[in-house]
């Protein structure tokens, strides 16, 4: 006899049609009337005959369950024994009393999550066996009940109605209010129950498997009831009698898996006994090893029936649910159906469900997926049978590495490892070129598993004969890829990949260095990356972690992690400390490759040097090899690793730091006077000799003051007299004057940091006169046409003026006269830095990406530097107009800069913040009209309008006085200006920008301006579009933020009247010309960009109408915004608004030279400083730039 446990190719035809069925299934059983049972004590032992419910099963051809084909009729006729005894139940030690378990006693038993579930489900089945309908009844109602359903299956709806029936009647008596049932909880202990449930469902199953499951009642009766649930449209009958059936479903595989084992046993026992002579043949044995057959493959037919409807009828429908959820238990129990029963279940058939929902949308599901074939993969004998699916979908895995989820695609790259290592088909080089891009990724799971990979690669491509016990081919193998791959200059990332995999052999630092000191070893390209290689691996073990950008979800290092992260530094000091010289010596001549040597000694335990005289010995030796590198190198890279090594050696932390010192001070006094022999002829007339060996001397000079304070006086007038030559005649060296800035700027550095703690008056004043000097010089600078000189001199510039603030001084009551406030021209001039060379329009550069991102680099540090000027004080809160008007236009490039701005003056002053955010945007307004206006240029500045309220928090009473000083300020930018007779207001538009903030106000603040509206315009005003559409705004019935109000039609956009400019020299003064009438804004706040008045507007007295508006603003704790000195703090310095030296027109350029464009400064009796600085936390839309060396794009 011979057990059967494949499908044919039938099954495999019939499992298609059925994944494409839509059909409702209920398990056929018996429709006529159910009989009492006779006797209720206890069940019959004889087994009853097979009801015509089980013989109306689909065929088993439709289905991954196969039944044992039936028996010879000479084994038929033999049966005889009964089921108990070869599987007697066992006994239960339960009350047999009157005692009836109910399905709310179930409920709460498992919902507790801490009772007993295996003694709940002995006294259910002892109610059971005494009551077969009313145990059914229980067991149904409590599936109900778990639903979140408050309506009960009776006796008589059980006995009357179809199933169909009884769930139309339970799903009107559900609760359609509530979209809540205990499986959609997440609290703790909805989860228990959860888990609770499941555990019911398979102690029911493990203690039903011997006697009752073969009943013919309780599992075709519950399977049909369950299967008629998971068809019906309540989210909660679905999804539980889903659940709950997909666990019966597992519970009868192992079932069936263990009757077939007993099967085959008993078989063999047969086959041997029947294989005996005649004459030795027991024939009573043989008959009961019949009738045991013949019982087990009546059992395991059964089985088949049942699991064959509960697939077909529950699961071919349900794996692509509507809910996520039940998609989940779909296929985390087809994962444990594969792995338990491969014989029926691991088939192409079912096999293939695995590969379509590898698709789904929910990362959940995908994960599901992965991971069921992952525990596929692992075990080699289903290698073979695995072989259609792999090639079938191994395209979908190779695409899933760059999931959305990081989860989902480390699952995947874990799965493809075990593709590669088990299949005979390995991937391709094609194929596994998806997945190594990915140990760059930014996502350190995601990155580990990717380097996982690789390693595994570079292993198999190692000839292990030729190379055993040494890791040389592994770092020969390793470098040819950091050469190949296009992201070769970021080792530091794929160090980090591969730690976990090969943290070993990253740390055979000596294999490393016997290779880089072989003087045949590698190609110059590869030894070079094999030096990269080194040093992140060094870096990497001495600080243990992950580089920049890369998100970790370790926490903080533990004790064991920080005692090894210190052993490893010990290494490598020990090991490094008598090659680095050699090392050092070896690629002096090479500057790529000995600016990566010098970065060894930083991961140094230094003190080491100063344990024994022959470390004593190497010190001196490393610092003969750091000078003569220094005297022989003239790139930039190469010195600021030098300066880092310099500033290293030099600190007072360590003992040797005295010798360190005078090392490089020799070198410093030798490169001085170097520099000394070509200075005389640097003022004269030089030659091109003398200005590049004076170049280098002053670059090499300027590395070292970087790191050690070694400069003098002399060596700073020296630089400043030859700038300042420099400057007037107009003959600049690129690289001379750069490197004389550095060491002026530096010489002031170190000279403020230096300066004792009571200086004598002579030396503050000498001081502050050189610090004025170098920012006239570099104020010059800013303006010359050599871009090297103008972004040194602006970026020396931003760095000075927060050292030498006054906010620096404050807490120094001696060297509070030693501050330098920059003067109105060199901001004037800082802030049309940014407009000519930050805020372009259109930038013209090379196609060459890496160019591109290092300008933009650039510029961002340009333009962090100019807000910190902002931020620490240096100059008022008006000089952010300047930047806070590009805050939407560049919003790619410098969004999260700017957005930092603003947040950092808001906790300066968030009134006095608003009314700088309102001040910029009057200054795009003006200078549309000033170029005629349009639609699209006033779309532009209501965007800015959008971002910059977003910035504001929704907590609307903690921006209240903000958002009532940037509405007053709007307001009286709108009606300020004079206009002809019968004219519209030329700004009066600015209320369309304006209204896009009224979302941010408390009903009584709309109230507020609403009637200060009023009191500001003229009564025809009124019924102008842009007053009605901010009175709507004001009112709450204007549409909701982010959708446009009434469209402005061209003809309302004002048109100015030009009028022709005085002579070059005067002074506009006509009060017809419209950029000496129109004044844009009446308070302390400079005006925009060629509208400010020479005239200071005379302070008018309230009418009796604006007296209520502030008496109401009073009463209400709202007083009117007024201006704080932080705008006009200093009467000798007024602000001018920057204009662009590259774009600006001949018109532009006349008006500049005629008019003096003026702060409109009041008396100290109209405004006072009011408004605290607010913490404020605020959400915006912007993106940051990526900090990762590769930006990972999703399908």
């Amino acid at each position: 006899m011979e057990i059967p446990h494949s499908l044919s190719s039938s099954d495999l035809l019939s499992l298609d049609d059925l994944s494409d069925s839509d059909s409702d299934f209920e398990l056929p059983v018996k429709p006529t009337k159910r009989k009492k049972q006779a006797e209720l004590s206890s069940l019959q032992a004889k087994r009853p005959r097979r009801k015509d419910a089980l013989r109306a099963l689909p065929s088993q051809s439709s289905s991954p369950i196969h039944s044992t084909p039936e028996v010879s009729h000479e084994e038929q006729s033999s049966q005889g024994t009964p089921r108990q005894a070869l599987h007697k139940p066992a006994k239960r030690a339960v009350n047999r009393g009157d005692h009836a378990i109910s399905a709310k006693d179930i409920y709460i038993a498992v919902m507790s999550g801490t009772s007993d579930l295996v003694t709940v489900v002995d006294e259910w089945l002892d109610y059971y066996k005494q009551r077969r309908e009313q145990g059914l009844l229980v067991l149904i109602n409590f599936i109900i009940q778990c639903c979140g359903c408050q309506g009960v299956v009776s006796r008589e709806m059980h006995d009357s109605m179809q199933n169909a029936e009884i769930i139309a009647t339970l799903t009107r008596q559900f609760d359609e209010r509530s979209s809540s049932y205990p499986l959609s909880g997440r609290s703790l202990s909805l989860k228990r129950f959860r888990a609770g449930l499941c555990e019911f469902a398979r102690i029911l199953m493990r203690l039903c498997q011997n006697s009752i499951i073969y009943d013919d009642y309780l599992l075709p009766s519950l399977l049909s009831f369950l299967t008629g649930l998971s068809d019906s449209q309540v989210r909660a009958f679905r999804h539980t009698s889903t659940l709950i059936a997909m666990k019966l479903m597992s519970g009868m595989v192992e079932v069936g898996v263990a009757v077939s084992l007993q099967l085959q046993t008993i078989q063999r026992r047969y086959n041997l006994e029947q294989g005996k002579d005649v004459k030795d043949q027991d024939s009573q044995r043989l008959e009961e090893l019949k009738v045991s057959i013949s019982e087990l493959l009546e059992n395991n037919e059964e089985l088949s029936s049942m699991m064959n409807a509960t697939f077909r009828g529950i699961f071919v429908h349900r794996y692509r649910d509507r809910l996520v959820e039940i998609r989940a238990a779909c296929m985390e129990e087809l994962g444990i159906w594969l792995r338990t029963d491969p014989e029926n279940f691991l088939n192409d058939g079912c096999l293939k469900y695995l590969g379509w929902m590898m698709n789904d949308k929910k990362s959940v599901v995908r994960l599901q997926c992965v991971r069921n074939l992952q525990g596929l993969y692992m075990e080699e004998e289903f290698i073979g049978r695995l072989e259609l699916f792999t090639s079938r979908f191994k395209k979908r895995m190779l695409n899933m590495v760059m999931d959305q989820e990081y989860e989902v695609a480390v699952e995947v790259i874990k799965l493809l490892v075990l593709i590669h290592q088990g299949t005979d088909e390995s991937l391709q080089e094609e194929e596994c070129a998806h997945i190594y891009p990915l140990v760059y990724a930014t996502n350190h799971s995601l990155a580990s598993a990717a380097g996982s990979f690789l390693y595994m690669k570079l292993r198999s491509m190692i000839d292990s004969e030729n190379e055993r016990g040494t890791n040389s081919a592994f770092f020969r193998v390793l470098t040819a890829f950091s050469v190949q791959s296009e992201f070769h200059e970021h080792g530091t990332y794929l160090v980090d990949s591969l730690w976990e995999a090969a943290g070993s052999e990253l740390k055979d630092w000596d294999c490393m260095t016997t290779l880089l000191l072989q003087e045949d070893g590698f190609m110059n390209e590869e030894e070079g990356a094999l030096i990269d290689l080194m040093i992140c691996a060094i870096q990497r073990a001495a600080e243990a972690k992950p580089p920049v950008g890369r998100i970790s979800v370790k926490k903080e290092q533990s004790v064991k992690q920080k005692k090894t992260r210190e052993q490893n530094r010990q290494r490598i000091t020990a090991h490094f400390i008598p090659l680095l010289t050699q090392l050092l010596a070896k690629y002096s001549a090479d500057a790529g490759k000995v600016r990566l040597v010098l970065q060894v000694p930083l991961y140094f335990a230094l003190d080491m040097y100063s344990s024994t005289q022959r470390m004593e010995k190497h010190l001196d030796q490393l610092l003969y090899q750091i000078c003569l590198i220094v005297e022989k190198h003239t790139d930039t890279a190469v010195l600021e690793a030098c300066s880092k090594l310099v500033d290293t050696l030099c600190s007072d932390r360590h003992s040797f730091s005295s010798r360190s010192h005078l090392a490089f001070s020799q070198l410093f006094d030798s490169l001085t006077e170097h520099f000394n022999t070509f200075y005389s002829d640097l003022m004269q007339a030089p030659t091109d000799d003398d200005v590049f060996s004076a170049s280098m001397a002053l670059k090499r000079i300027a590395a070292l003051v970087s790191a050690k304070n070694l400069s003098g006086q002399s060596l700073f007038d020296c630089c400043m007299d030859l700038l300042q030559s420099r400057m007037e005649s107009r003959h600049l060296d690129e690289e001379l004057v750069v490197a004389a800035l550095r060491c002026s700027a530096f010489h002031l550095m170190w000279a403020k940091v230096n300066l004792p703690t009571l200086p004598t008056q002579w030396e503050v004043k000498r001081l502050k006169m050189d610090v004025r000097s170098f920012c006239q010089i570099c104020q010059a600078g800013l303006s010359l046409g050599q871009a090297e000189i103008r972004d040194q001199a602006f970026g020396l510039l931003c760095d000075l003026l927060v050292l030498y603030s006054a906010n620096s001084v404050r807490s120094e009551p001696a060297l509070q006269n030693l501050y330098y406030q920059p003067s109105y021209h060199l901001r004037a001039e800082m802030a049309a830095f940014l407009l000519d060379y930050i805020f372009l329009d259109e930038i013209e550069v090379e196609d060459d990406q890496e160019q591109e991102i290092k300008l933009l680099h650039k510029k961002r540090n340009q333009l962090a530097g100019y807000c910190k000027l902002v931020i620490f004080g240096v100059m008022d809160l008006t000089a952010a107009t300047t930047v806070f008007k590009y805050y939407d236009k560049n919003f790619k490039d410098f969004g999260d800069i700017i957005k930092e701005t603003i947040m950092k003056t808001k906790l300066i002053n968030p009134v006095l913040s608003a009314r700088t955010l309102c001040l910029s945007m009057q200054q795009l307004f003006t200078e549309m009209l000033s170029e005629g206006g349009s639609r699209r240029d006033i779309d532009e500045i209501r965007g800015l309008a959008r971002k910059l309220a977003m910035t504001f928090e929704n907590n609307l009473q903690s921006v209240r006085k903000p958002m009532v000083a940037l509405h007053m300020d709007g307001i009286r930018f709108a009606f300020l200006a004079r206009q002809e007779e019968g004219e519209q207001h030329p700004n009066v538009a600015f209320l369309e920008i304006l209204s896009v903030f009224s979302y941010k106000l408390l009903p009584q603040d709309k109230a507020l301006l609403a009637a200060f509206l009023k009191s500001q315009c003229p009564a025809a005003a009124l019924s102008w579009q842009p007053v009605n559409t901010y009175q709507r705004s004001l009112e709450g019935s204007s549409a909701k933020f982010g959708q446009k109000s009434a469209a402005v039609s061209p003809q309302n956009i004002p048109v100015t009247k030009r009028r022709k400019t005085d002579a070059p020299g005067s002074v506009a003064t006509s009060k017809k010309d419209f950029w000496s009438d129109n004044s844009s804004i009446p308070s302390g706040l400079p005006t925009p960009i060629l509208t400010s008045t020479t005239l200071k507007q005379p302070h008018t007295k309230l009418g009796p109408s604006e007296d209520v508006i502030l008496q109401s603003d009073l009463d209400s704790s709202l007083t009117e915004p007024e201006c704080g000195d932080e705008f006009s703090s200093r009467s000798e310095i007024q602000d001018m608004m920057p204009t662009s030296r590259l774009s600006s027109t001949a018109d532009q350029k006349e008006l500049h030279t005629q008019l003096t464009l003026l702060s409109l400064i009041e008396d100290e009796d109209d405004f006072r400083e009011q408004g605290e600085a607010e913490s404020e936390e605020y959400e915006s839309d912007s993106s940051h730039l990526p900090h990762s060396p590769l930006s990972r794009k999703y399908p």
